[in-house]
Formats: structure tokens, C-alpha cells, sequence
């Protein structure tokens, strides 16, 4: 290779020169190593393989190597089979027991003494020079090593050769056809683990409440992919999580409430995130997240051609904000580039400090929704309190986010919403059957109510139904996903426009 090499190839490279030594490379050798094997598993074409071969992506190592050392010049090829044992070579003129021998020095002492022969075995032209065992430890097996790496990196979903409208068109209708026609419904967000707080009040500055303590799952993604399951939607969680105990029963919970899982980001060694919620006995909520979160979606992993056509083939993609701007924006790129994409809803939710990088891409999504002290700072430079934000929704902000291209603009405020754009202006009452002014979950519901019924009815949503959703997660005993209501549930709390008091 020719000029600096990127410092993941460099990763990779020393991360395969140690998993070759003893017997070679293995998916028990990739399990039990004390190195850090993160940056080989986290690559588009381990984690690919992986998903589609319905493996973990320790076992995926060894044949995705296998095939792209394949495709290496014969000295490389030749180097790299040796060296990590991988089998490559079969027939009567190689003495396989030697060259792939349980010992890294037997196998190099083969290599050398039979250099010639394997070569011409390959079908290769004019042959180096035979190095010795000694020789080949340097250059040889650095050089290979290094084409090796390089090529595992450089793969068509790190640089767009696989990332194309037609490719992914193809994949979306295969992911179509798998899925039904049902409704479909794709969810970019997060699933943590949630911290919980019930406390008798929010405590002021030096003050202090009385509450208690409970670990619970959640995340705005997971919570979001249980509504839309719940009301029988087809639902794909995009969401990463650590490949520790937190992340296992995440993934447990979303198969057992009906979420496909098989997207799902699973980062080798790496914690789960934690948020926390202190919760009020009306239910008002506030939220503490993470920063510096690294268990992440990237954009790169959205140019993965499946993915991609993930977020294609459904009716309703949601997004939060939980997710770093530049995967949102790679979101809204990959929808927008398609002739008729699916509804985009996006939650204002957490609030950013450079919202501005967005506003390109708020043109032609359907619906952004949050609080109105939410969708204040998405457009506004003043740092309005919850209850400027209030005032100032009608005047500045709405109109502002109109402007940039949206929709319908959903500001939640309890059990209530105002909606302005093409479903507005029209302001949705709580429902007089509602025994609480707010839930944590009621965000979630909205949502997942918002993606049921854009599909039921063919984008003409009754708000007066997606409002009540959010009325029935007032049965929240602590247990955010849990409370996510079915459809029955919400038929219990709809208000009509003729309903009397």
C-alpha cells in the first residue's frame, strides 16, 4: 500500500497478527483473547455477515476472512492462509497437516520450505524469492497482513461502492415481501438502561425529596418500537446496545413484545447506556442522559445497503434525537433520495446545541413533535423556560418550523397536543377520562399511535385516538414500555369532537 495507512486499518492489522499466533484464527479465539477485538468485530462486513448468517459476530471473523483473503495477490494470500490457518488451500501437493499445523512456527517453517510449490499450486507467475522463517515474520507478513486489513476495511459499505438507490430498492422489497403489508414501522433511536426516580416532588436547587429507586429498561427508541408493536405494527428497532447482560435482555425484551431485532447494533465489550428519570406523582417527568455516548448507531452503519433498505421499505420511519446529528441526517438523505418515501416522524427529543445542521432536512418530513419548550429549541437561539416556550409556540415557533419544510408540527403538552401545518391549526383537548395530567410513556405512545394511525388510514391520523394513547400509559407503575397501551386501551379514552362534558 502505498502512502499513510487510515489508523483503522492499523487496528485491524495488529489485531489479526495477534489471533494468528498459537493455532490460528477461530471463533473461540476471538471470544476468549484478553486483546480488544472491537474494531474487527464493529466492521460493516463482520456485523453484515453476522446478521444475515444468524451469527454473533465472533463467529462471522473466520469466514468473512476466508473470502476476502481470497481475493489477495498469491504471496499475500499465501502469507495470511499460513499464518492465521485458514484453510485456503486443499489438494494431494500440500501437506496440509504442516501448513496448517496447531503451531505458528511449524507453519511458517512449511511456508518457507514449500514457497515455491504453493505458489505454482496457485497458479502464480514469476515467484519471489523464498524468504526465510526468520524473513518472513517481517516484511512478508507485515505486508500481507496489512492488504489483508486494508481490504476488510475498504469494504463497499465503508465507501459507498455498495450504497446505491437501486441496490437498496432491490433489498427493500425483499424486507417487504418478509415483512407483509401490514404496516411497517422502522424506529432510530436508543434502548438504555433506565435509572428511576419517584420522588414526592421535583427537589429545588440545595433542597432535597423523598421518593425511591428502580433499574428499568427503556430509551426513547425501545419505548417508541413497543407502542408501534403494541398496536400491531410490523416494527425494526435500529438501536445499539453492549454485548453485556443490560444489552441481552433489552434485545429479550423487544423480541418478546414482537420487535425485529435483527438490525440491532451489538458492540463487543462496551456497557450498555444508562438515563435516568425522576418521575412526580403527577407524572410529569424529567430526563437525565448520557454524554459521550459511544454505544451508537454511526452513519456509516446506515450506508450498510440492508439497513438502508430497512428504512426504505417502511411506511413510517420515527427518529429521535437521542441518536448524534450526523445518523439522523444520513437518515433523512437516505428517505429523502426515495421517489415516494415513507412518513418521516421526528422527535424534538433531547434538545441539541447546533439544531441548525438539521434544518436542511426538515423539508417534506411529516411530522416533528415535542413539548413546545422542545420544538423551541430546535429554532430558536433564546433559551425560552417551559413556560415562555409555551407562549411564544404560536407566534415563533411553528411558524418557523413550517417554513423549513415540515409538515405538521405536534406540540405535547401533558395529555393535550397542538397541531400546526396540515393537520392544524387545531388544538386536541386531554381526554376528560384521564385521571393524571401526565405519564412518561405519553411521548412514546403518541408516537407509536401517530405511526398506527397514518397507516390505518392512509395518512389522515384521528387525533383525537393518538391523544388518547397517551392517556393510557397513566397505568405506569414503573415500567416505561410496559405501560405502551394496546388498541382496547384506547378505545377506553377517546374523546370525539362532539363528545359532551
Amino acid at each position: 500500500m502505498n502512502g499513510p495507512l487510515d489508523g483503522q486499518v492499523i487496528a485491524v492489522r495488529q489485531i489479526l497478527t495477534r489471533l494468528g499466533k498459537r493455532s490460528g484464527l477461530s471463533a473461540e479465539r476471538v471470544r476468549t483473547t484478553e486483546i480488544d477485538v472491537s474494531p474487527l468485530l464493529e466492521l460493516p462486513a463482520i456485523r453484515t455477515y453476522a446478521r444475515r448468517a444468524g451469527i454473533d459476530s465472533a463467529e462471522a471473523v473466520l469466514p468473512v476472512v476466508r473470502e476476502v483473503a481470497q481475493r489477495l495477490p498469491p504471496t499475500d494470500r499465501l502469507v495470511v492462509d499460513a499464518a492465521l490457518s485458514l484453510g485456503l488451500i486443499a489438494g494431494d501437493e500440500v501437506d496440509t497437516a504442516r501448513l496448517y499445523a496447531g503451531d505458528l512456527g511449524e507453519r511458517r517453517g512449511y511456508l518457507s520450505e514449500a514457497w515455491t510449490q504453493l505458489h505454482t499450486v496457485l497458479g502464480a507467475g514469476p515467484t519471489p524469492s523464498a524468504p526465510s522463517v526468520r524473513t518472513l515474520r517481517a516484511s512478508p507478513e507485515r505486508r500481507a497482513f496489512t492488504a489483508l486489513a486494508a481490504a476488510l476495511v475498504d469494504d463497499p459499505v465503508r465507501n459507498g461502492r455498495g450504497y446505491s438507490m437501486e441496490r437498496v430498492s432491490e433489498q427493500a422489497d425483499e424486507i417487504a415481501d418478509r415483512f407483509g403489508t401490514t404496516g411497517t414501522v422502522t424506529v432510530l433511536g436508543n434502548a438504555v438502561v433506565d435509572h428511576l426516580y419517584r420522588v414526592d416532588r421535583l427537589p429545588v436547587a440545595g433542597g432535597s425529596a423523598s421518593g425511591r429507586f428502580e433499574r428499568r429498561l427503556g430509551g426513547k427508541g425501545l419505548n417508541r418500537a413497543v407502542a408501534a408493536s403494541r398496536l400491531g405494527m410490523n416494527t425494526r428497532l435500529l438501536a445499539a446496545v453492549g454485548d453485556d447482560d443490560a444489552g441481552r435482555r433489552i434485545v429479550a425484551l423487544l423480541e418478546r413484545e414482537g420487535v425485529d431485532t435483527s438490525m440491532m447494533k451489538i458492540v463487543r465489550d462496551a456497557g450498555t447506556d444508562v438515563a435516568a428519570l425522576i418521575v412526580t406523582p403527577g407524572g410529569s417527568t424529567s430526563a437525565i442522559g448520557a454524554e459521550g455516548n459511544q454505544i451508537q448507531f454511526t452513519p456509516r452503519d446506515l450506508l450498510d445497503p440492508e439497513v438502508a433498505a430497512t428504512l426504505v421499505s417502511s411506511d413510517v420511519v420515527i427518529m429521535t434525537l437521542e441518536a448524534p446529528l450526523p445518523v439522523v441526517e444520513q437518515a433523512l438523505t437516505i428517505l429523502r433520495e426515495v421517489p415516494r418515501p415513507p412518513a418521516r416522524v421526528l422527535q424534538a427529543a433531547p434538545p441539541h446545541d447546533r439544531p441548525a445542521r438539521l434544518y436542511q432536512f426538515l423539508d417534506g418530513v411529516e411530522y416533528v413533535v415535542g413539548s413546545t419548550w422542545q420544538l423551541s429549541r430546535l429554532v430558536s437561539a433564546t433559551r425560552y423556560t417551559p413556560d415562555e416556550a409555551l407562549r411564544v409556540f404560536d407566534a415563533e415557533t411553528a411558524p418557523k418550523l413550517l417554513a423549513l419544510g415540515v409538515g405538521t408540527v405536534c406540540a405535547i403538552e401533558g395529555f393535550t397536543c397542538r397541531l400546526r401545518g396540515i393537520h392544524g391549526p387545531a388544538d386536541i383537548p386531554r381526554p376528560r377520562l384521564a385521571a393524571m395530567d401526565d405519564a412518561p410513556g405519553a411521548h412514546a405512545a403518541f408516537c407509536g399511535a401517530l405511526a398506527h394511525q397514518w397507516v390505518r388510514t392512509g395518512g389522515e391520523p384521528d387525533f383525537h385516538w393518538i391523544c388518547a394513547a397517551m392517556a393510557a400509559t397513566q397505568s405506569f407503575a414503573g415500567d416505561v414500555p410496559e405501560a405502551m397501551p394496546g388498541r382496547a386501551a384506547i378505545d377506553r379514552f377517546v374523546d370525539r369532537p362532539d363528545d359532551s362534558a
